[in-house]
């Protein structure tokens, strides 16, 4: 057979199934493509990269720009340790839409433009650290709302313009350690499309004198903030935060402790507020009010009057007041001497609500610095909370017992209720199609003193077929003449299997 034509009928085999060639299985669609030329041709690796499955690195090549025959299908691409100075929008030829991760720290990257990574969209990891970079402008980081961790430590950041981190909904994780930042990013939390569930930021080592503590005392219910090795002015609202986190055994505080200004037995020289050990009972830490109506909570432990120039933080569930901002359009006031007003209570006021302030000295975890406030009937709504809480356990264990209850009551209903017929001597219906064997005691061993318990006794078998015929005979499988029950009961199928040559006798 001509080459041409044997080629043609290998391929058309092919299309049948797979086919063995080389001792190897080839997918059908593949030897098709080969045969008439279709395969598409595959990217090659980059002769100063390194390709492995897909992942991809051009890590120290001195690259000042990226080369054109990158492979798109790559999930990692590491460009660190080379010459890179800024990336534009076209920086990559072609969109990358499986990239994961990108790599691009140790380069001398000081400028981005918008929309650079338009062709990365399902970015999870971007590692830009130590670079150049100065300034990080609106919208740089546009399209990038998968990304889970950026890193952006070791550069020179100086200034965060509003709305940097814009589209950056999925953004868990931001590393802005050793630059030159000297504001808080408050924007990060309060810009709309920004960061929703931002639980780690890393600002250590940069230049912040100050903090906005009372944002903090909210924003760090929900995440950790690392703020060591910052110069911060140590001021008596700084001394009630840390001493605050510090009673809240707050990780990131704990585990650098020594780093911060305001540390204990440091020596600061506040002069602010000596306060003695609360002694406030469990009982005392409970308010109740009524919807609708007013009620002041003293501050646990704040002896008055209240220093002059003491600021006295209140943490609630919604948001966090100090006391030397009035908040007229809301009904949370905090007073000059730290008690916290509540005016016109509300059901969603209910709550744990933390009352901060500077008190010099280290606090027990077991002095209570924390009250609670519930608005409607104190038993009721203990009750409704409790009901919420063990809701899901108290259904469980109720639907299991329900479960259980159910099972008996079918087992029972089975074993007693079931319509067999018990089998005389003149032969009778065989009632329980060969599922289960009915042993009914003969009257006479009643009086012998044969049976041994008030009713049936059941040994359940595997289902047999049956004839096909319904008008025919049925062979019993067993001969319940000579079955012992306790024999059934304790030796299982033993009993029976020795009573199976005797099944004629059944009829």
């Amino acid at each position: 057979m001509p080459q041409p034509v044997l080629s043609l009928f290998q391929c058309s085999l092919t299309l049948l199934g797979e086919t063995n060639v080389g001792g190897s299985r080839w997918n059908p669609a593949v030897l098709f493509l080969l045969c008439f030329g279709f395969l598409p041709s595959v990217a090659t690796c980059p002769p100063y990269c390194l390709c492995a499955s897909d992942i991809i690195s051009c890590c120290g090549s001195n690259l000042s720009t990226l080369p054109s025959d990158l492979p798109s299908y790559a999930t990692r691409l590491d460009l660190s340790h080379n010459a890179l100075t800024a990336l534009r929008v076209d920086w990559i030829s072609q969109p990358f839409d499986r990239l994961a991760t990108l790599v691009l720290s140790k380069n001398s990257i000081s400028r981005i433009e918008v929309n650079t990574f338009n062709v990365t969209l399902h970015l999870l990891h971007l590692d830009l650290s130590s670079n150049q970079l100065t300034v990080l402008n609106s919208s740089i980081f546009t399209g990038l709302r998968e990304l889970k961790e950026l890193l952006l430590f070791g550069n020179r950041i100086v200034q965060i313009n509003p709305g940097a981190f814009s589209d950056l909904h999925s953004l868990q994780k931001l590393y802005l350690s050793t630059n030159r930042l000297t504001a808080f990013p408050l924007g990060l939390y309060e810009e709309p499309g920004g960061p929703r569930n931002l639980t780690f930021l890393d600002l250590s080592s940069n230049k912040l004198s100050k903090v906005p503590v009372q944002s903090l005392l909210l924003i760090t219910r929900h995440g950790g903030i690392y703020l060591q090795e910052n110069p911060l002015v140590c001021d008596c609202a700084l001394l009630a935060l840390l001493e605050y986190w510090m009673w809240k055994q707050y990780r990131p505080l704990v585990d650098f402790r020594t780093e911060y200004p305001c540390r204990e037995g440091a020596g600061t020289g506040l002069n602010c507020t000596q306060q003695g050990v609360s002694d406030m009972s469990l009982e005392a830490q409970t308010y109740q009010v009524e919807p609708g109506r007013w009620l002041r909570v003293p501050c646990p432990g704040l002896n008055l009057p209240v220093q002059e120039g003491v600021v006295v933080f209140w943490i609630t569930p919604q948001i966090a007041l100090n006391s030397s901002v009035s908040n007229p359009s809301g009904h949370l006031i905090v007073l000059p001497n730290g008690t916290l007003e509540i005016q016109g209570a509300l059901m969603e006021d209910s709550g744990t609500y933390g009352c901060v302030v500077a008190r010099g000295r280290h606090f027990d975890p077991s002095e209570p610095l924390e009250v609670s406030v519930v608005v409607g009937n104190l038993s009721t709504t203990s009750t409704s909370e409790l009901a919420h809480s063990g809701g899901e356990h108290f259904n469980t264990a109720f639907t299991t017992l329900a479960s259980c209850v159910v099972s008996i009551i079918l087992v029972m209903l089975y074993l007693y209720l079931t319509p067999c017929r018990c089998r005389d001597n003149r032969g009778g219906s065989r009632g329980c199609g060969g599922r289960a064997i009915t042993l009914c005691s003969d009257p006479r061993e009643v009086e012998s003193g044969q049976r041994r318990s008030n009713g049936k006794r059941v040994a359940f078998l595997e289902p047999q077929a049956e004839d096909s015929s319904i008008d025919g005979p049925k062979t019993p499988a067993v001969n319940l003449d000579h079955v012992n029950p306790e024999g059934i009961l304790k030796n299982g199928s033993r009993t029976v299997e020795q009573n199976f040559t005797d099944a004629a006798h059944m009829a």
